[in-house]
């Protein structure tokens, strides 16, 4: 097999193992809160939504030492040993305990850092510069394939079910906990691959039609990995002055603007990842297939994600950036709307046995399942504009500059997790659509701002 079909191949197993990684993560992140509801111990006081609060801390703080971990270890151990935390974290569930759990909480959100920054590093160096957009889309894919097998088990499994035994949930949750070593074990197969520097000319890159900026990644896939690759000289000082190169860029005109729009994406993640699939659980008037419905809600999630990501991606050159994230305002307030009419304010922090409140319409499956795939769809169409106008206006500097967009989003997560325990959800809607209007804005003003930068440097070149 020659250098480029080795390449072709690692992506392809590096997908895989994310794939099953997350595949248990992902449902397990979905169905924790409701899992937790049901749980009848004296012993436990753990909250789902306090725990993802927590993972999304740490690891937006964790960025800073993620380059240094995977230069000292390597990316196949740095993404194995992340992987062993992931599935640590899944295999609590299976007996639950206060401490283990916000303990395994903690080192999950350090273990993202590392599992990323070490994927970001392996994609790069099995990359060229005219297989880099393909690579990404190949990952991508299969990462978003994730989204399906785990809520479609949960879906069947649950079916007709009021209540989560504790039956139910060691069933779950040690199948969940084999997936992901699974895919722990995977990167052990990736096979070692020359490093390919990619050359790009900042004067020359069209903002609308860089095959680097379009990459559909949800992690730093791209960034870290000069980073990573620098980083053996002085592990310490390359950490250093990263942090300080990111604080720079942080009160930069063109992050200031984007930051609202970023830490928008954070708290709609939250909302769609853990809130709603948890609301729809608890909605009574669903009968008994509402927890089934969680695993359902997650199926459509993924499928807007995947439509939105691969259509998106296509059409960004034609179409240009302000005119996919406005449809995903649109696509987003819509949704919200729905939801405000058609799931009860109390649903996010109502008690095990449900909500019996409703909303403004007779609730309705179908309505409930078209907001999820109308949010998957709304995020996909920012998260692949944000990705690709940070990646043109701080091209020179991508490994700082995506640090300040996780940190940034990272934080916002936990903060939207940590009031999901205690907000109604007409509260919570309110929330995402102010900073929805806010961050389509300042997103417009940015892009305008890349677009008078790009004229520039056309006329400076002549």
């Amino acid at each position: 097999m020659g250098p480029e079909g080795k390449s072709l191949l690692n992506i392809v197993i590096l997908g895989f193992g994310f794939m099953f990684m997350f595949t248990a993560f992902t449902t397990c992140g979905n169905i924790e809160q409701t899992v937790l509801k049901s749980y009848n111990s004296s012993d436990f006081h753990g909250s789902g939504y306090t725990s993802m609060s927590i993972i999304y801390g740490v690891f937006s703080a964790s960025n800073l030492i993620a380059p240094s971990v995977v230069a000292v270890i390597g990316p196949q151990l740095a993404m194995f040993f992340s992987g062993l935390f992931y599935s640590g974290y899944i295999a609590m569930f299976i007996h639950p305990l206060t401490w283990s759990f916000y303990t395994a909480s903690v080192m999950v959100g350090i273990a993202a850092a590392v599992l990323w920054t070490a994927q970001g590093y392996l994609l790069t160096i099995n990359s060229s510069d005219s297989t880099l957009g393909r690579n990404s889309g190949i990952f991508w894919s299969l990462l978003q394939f994730s989204m399906f097998f785990g809520n479609m088990y949960v879906y069947f499994a649950w079916h007709g079910k009021t209540h989560i035994s504790d039956k139910d949930r060691q069933t779950v949750f040690i199948s969940l906990t084999v997936i992901s070593l699974v895919g722990s074990f995977l990167f052990f197969l990736i096979q070692k691959a020359e490093a390919e520097p990619t050359t790009s000319d900042p004067t020359t890159s069209d903002p609308m039609t860089s095959e680097t900026s379009e990459s559909l990644l949800p992690s730093e896939t791209l960034t870290e990995s000069s980073a990573v690759v620098t980083a053996a000289p002085g592990v310490g000082s390359q950490a250093l002055d990263a942090f300080k190169k990111a604080l720079k860029l942080f009160v930069t005109k063109e992050m200031l603007l984007l930051s609202t729009s970023i830490a928008y994406t954070g708290l709609e993640l939250t909302f769609y990842s853990g809130v709603y699939g948890t609301s729809i659980g608890a909605m009574t008037v669903f009968g008994d297939s509402a927890k089934s419905l969680i695993g359902l809600s997650g199926i459509c999630i993924g499928i807007g994600e995947i439509l939105g990501g691969g259509v998106f991606g296509m059409l960004n050159k034609r179409l240009g950036r302000n005119p996919v994230v406005l449809l995903g305002l649109i696509t987003h307030f819509v949704a919200f709307f729905l939801i405000f009419l058609n799931i009860a304010s109390d649903a996010p922090i109502a008690p095990e046995e449900g909500t019996h409140l409703q909303a403004f319409i007779t609730p309705s499956v179908e309505v409930a399942l078209l907001c999820s795939f109308l949010l998957g769809l709304g995020d996909s169409c920012f998260i692949t504009q944000l990705l690709s106008i940070v990646g043109y206006m701080f091209r020179e500097d991508s490994a700082p500059a995506f640090a300040v967009f996780y940190f940034i989003q990272s934080i916002m997560a936990a903060v939207a997790f940590l009031y999901s325990n205690y907000l109604l959800l007409h509260w919570q809607l309110l929330i995402l659509v102010v900073m929805g209007f806010l961050g389509t804005l300042t997103f417009f003003l940015a892009e305008w701002l890349a677009v008078m930068r790009h004229r520039d440097s056309d006329y400076d070149s002549i």
